[in-house]
């Protein structure tokens, strides 16, 4: 019989067999490591004497780097699951990469990546649609250690009831009935996120394996798996679409940079590296938003009418005298050439005809201003003293016109009527004066309030400021003149350092040869300063991801947004334009942005209408059933019309209660409480309303390290304390909830905060109060 069919033998010898197989597939995982380092090193190490030579090496060297840091990522639970199949007698190993056996016979591999299609029944197959599954086998590992298997007998021939193995000598803790799927779910949180690769289930599978194309919007309710789900189908399409994928990207925009790295190695434990992980604050190259603004202006920057009054104010910019007493002019050869009212209006209508991006615009404001400066200046010097035709003629008016493009006074006279504008300069002075905004928000029709709350004081930008600047940027364009002067500026910078080298190879030429041809060669003469330059010019060899990074314009294979509901109008609208392919994955019932989406029609109508289709996850595996009621209740108040998710773990913690005088003592005994519940690896968060969090933070600093039996780092590297919306996305083990009526209270949509609050737990929950307990909490009354 070959290695892993499937065997009857005593369970104690189980767990030696697979030990066995894994063995052998490390063994694998080490010699594909060895001989691509071995490469790597090789192709660096070579010479490479053309550029092109120096492009293809780079390049190789570029894709040995990337596959090892996949097998890297692939060391830790590299097999986790078996399938034993009908009219075989050679199983099927899953894992996180396809291990194969260079020298074998086999043309199967020895381990399937868990996203090939051969590898769907391991999440699929049941009893009554067994797919050819006689026995799907769990197989939990430490390191490389196989530590427990879990056996499911899907065949009528053999007992249908599951099976657990653990290892020869292992405590009652490790021989257990739970499923795979729940020894997950009860695993400590360890402030990092955990993939699921291992538990993936029917529902999610079919979301994770969707099709491409399209915008995919999942909507699931809190611990349905969600963010998994969006990580894990990066991971598939990078695997199904790679040549497309690697090439554009995938973007994975998050709610916070704390999200972010909550996430951070879910991907490379997937055995993927490129994808770009970015908040919507990121999406504007070298603006880093600090600045914090009240709701009621945050709700206002995301409105669609925004992009309005962003064009109203590229608009106003493109002056014209105010009256017909007013003009602009410029002094050329004692001539005082002026253009009044009329003459600029009519040339502000005939450029905007043109249909051009401001900046790019400018080429032609300067032909016409040229052309209209020429005409008046050849009326004053032409005229013909007894009254008749001009005595200029077009040669005469050549001259002219070329004389005049060397006035400065002339491009100052454009900047004056059509200003350079960037997206930081146009938004800066617009928010620095309550004339520009009345200007911009003329045909907008915001109130005076509205346009009071846009004014504001000193520098910095906030994150809603980042959608505005890339609506900007789109309709202000590039200068090319500006930016082509200055790459020749460059250019000739450049060339002069290189023919600087060569003149000083040349003047530190030997003299030895002096009186008789030499025929040594030396690099200047097989080289000259362009030549020179060119090969000095560097490969570029950044991930896709890392040259989106810094390129506003870039156009991504396919975006991924977790919590998408929080994204405001004019977020979306700069979305949209870096893809129509999408994964949005979140809870309207969660929304707790001032400009987020109350329903995923409003989000995405104004953008894509109705070509967007929806899935739904329907089963909660974070809480068990005791804080799930409670989360029911804040949600039946929260929107009736949303079902709650039905609970895997209907067991567990009852939530408590404590009232207390104030936040002092009792506060810190009540979370040190908490904490000697939780074994030492669990982590456990304080959540408070936002005005409350650096007091509760100070009190627990101050108190926590002499109520634990443990060091005081060691106390508080357990114990976060957050406001609700920065515990977005994120999970913990146990979670204490601070003076709720102050959550409610906090902003218009507390209701919505305090949801989320109460789902982050994976194990206990608790509230302390000072106040009676709001309503919506009745399920916690005694």
């Amino acid at each position: 019989m070959s290695h892993g069919a499937f065997r009857d033998t005593d369970p104690d010898g189980e767990i030696a067999f697979e030990q066995d197989y894994v063995n052998l597939l490390y063994a694998h995982l080490d010699q594909l490591r060895e001989r691509l380092t071995a490469r790597r090193r090789t192709a660096l190490a070579s010479a490479a004497g053309t550029r092109q030579a120096l492009v293809e090496r780079e390049a190789v060297v570029h894709q040995y780097g990337g596959r090892l840091a996949q097998l890297n990522a692939a060391e830790n639970a590299l097999c986790f699951g078996r399938l034993d199949l009908e009219g075989t007698d050679r199983p099927r190993y899953v894992g996180r990469i396809g291990v194969h056996d260079p020298d074998g016979e086999q043309d199967e591999p020895l381990l399937i990546d868990w996203r090939a299609p051969v590898a769907r029944p391991f999440y699929l197959a049941t009893a009554l649609q067994r797919d050819g599954v006689v026995r799907r086998r769990h197989i939990r590992t430490v390191g490389r250690r196989v530590v427990h298997l879990h056996d499911e007998h899907l065949s009528n021939r053999a007992d249908p009831e599951a099976t657990e193995v653990a290892p020869e000598g292992a405590g009652p803790d490790s021989i257990t009935s739970e499923s795979a799927l729940l020894t997950a779910l009860n695993a400590a949180r360890t402030g990092r996120m955990n993939d699921i690769v291992e538990t993936v289930q029917a529902e999610q599978d079919r979301i994770i394996r969707a099709e491409l194309p399209g915008i995919l919007v999942v909507q699931g309710g809190p611990g349905t798996g969600k963010t998994a789900v969006a990580l894990h189908r990066a991971a598939y399409l990078l695997y199904h679409h790679r040549e497309l994928l690697e090439r554009r990207g995938v973007l994975i925009i998050g709610p916070n940079t704390t999200f972010l790295r909550y996430i951070a190695e879910v991907l490379p434990a997937l055995g993927e590296t490129g994808a770009m992980l970015a908040t919507t604050a990121d999406l504007f190259p070298g603006v880093a938003p600090t600045r914090v603004e009240a709701g009621p202006v945050t709700a206002l920057k995301g409105q669609l009418l925004m992009k309005d009054v962003v064009a109203g104010a590229v608009a106003d910019r493109q002056w014209v005298p105010h009256d017909d007493d007013e003009v602009v002019a410029v002094r050329h050869d004692g001539q005082l050439l002026r253009l009044d009212r009329q003459a600029c209006l009519a040339l502000r209508e005939r450029v905007r005809s043109a249909r051009l991006l401001h900046n790019e615009a400018r080429p032609l404001v300067r032909r016409l201003v040229l052309t209209e400066l020429t005409r008046l200046w050849a009326e004053a010097v032409g005229e013909d003293p007894l009254g008749g035709e001009n005595l200029l003629g077009p040669e005469d008016l050549d001259l002219l016109r070329a004389e005049l493009e060397e006035n400065d006074g002339v491009d100052g006279m454009v900047d004056w009527l059509w200003p350079v504008l960037t997206p930081t300069r146009l938004l800066r002075e617009l928010f620095a004066s309550p004339q520009r905004i009345r200007a911009a928000a003329a045909e907008v029709g915001l109130t005076q309030q509205e346009q009071d709350w846009l004014v504001r004081e000193g520098t910095g930008w906030s994150e809603a400021d980042v959608p505005l600047l890339d609506e900007a940027a789109e309709l202000l364009g590039r200068d090319d003149s500006t930016a082509r002067r200055l790459a020749e500026q460059l250019q000739t910078a450049n060339l002069e350092y290189a023919q600087g080298v060569l003149d000083v190879l040349r003047g530190s030429e030997s003299g030895d040869f002096e009186d008789e041809e030499s025929e040594i060669l030396a690099a200047f003469d097989l080289i000259d300063a362009e030549a020179l330059l060119d090969r000095q010019e560097e490969v570029d060899h950044r991930t896709a991801a890392e040259r989106a990074a810094t390129d506003r314009t870039w156009r991504f294979g396919h975006i991924i947004v977790d919590e998408a509901q929080e994204l405001s109008p004019m977020a979306w609208r700069m979305l949209m334009r870096r893809s129509r392919s999408m994964t949005l994955v979140g809870d309207v019932a969660q929304t707790g942005e001032p400009a987020g989406a109350s329903s995923w029609q409003q989000a995405l109508q104004p953008h894509v209408g109705e070509h967007w289709r929806l899935e739904e996850l329907t089963v909660n595996y974070r809480m068990p059933g005791p804080i799930a009621q409670v989360a029911a209740d804040v949600l039946q108040a929260l929107n009736p019309k949303l079902p709650a998710p039905e609970v895997v773990r209907p067991d567990g913690p009852v939530p408590w209660t404590r009232r207390v005088a104030d936040l002092g003592p009792e506060l810190v005994a009540a979370v040190a409480g908490e904490l000697e519940n939780l074994d030492q690896e669990r982590r456990l968060a304080v959540v408070a309303a936002p005005d409350q969090t650096q007091e509760v933070f100070a009190r627990l600093q101050a108190g926590l390290a002499e109520s634990v039996a443990l060091g005081e780092n060691e106390t508080l590297a357990r114990v976060a304390v957050v406001e609700p919306r920065e515990t977005k996305g994120l999970e913990f083990d146990a979670v204490v909830v601070v003076e709720p009526d102050r959550i409610l209270a906090a902003s218009p949509r507390g209701l919505g905060d305090l949801y989320v609050t109460v789902t982050r737990a994976t194990q206990r929950l608790g509230i302390v109060h000072c106040s009676d307990l709001p309503t919506v909490l009745r399920s916690l009354r005694h």
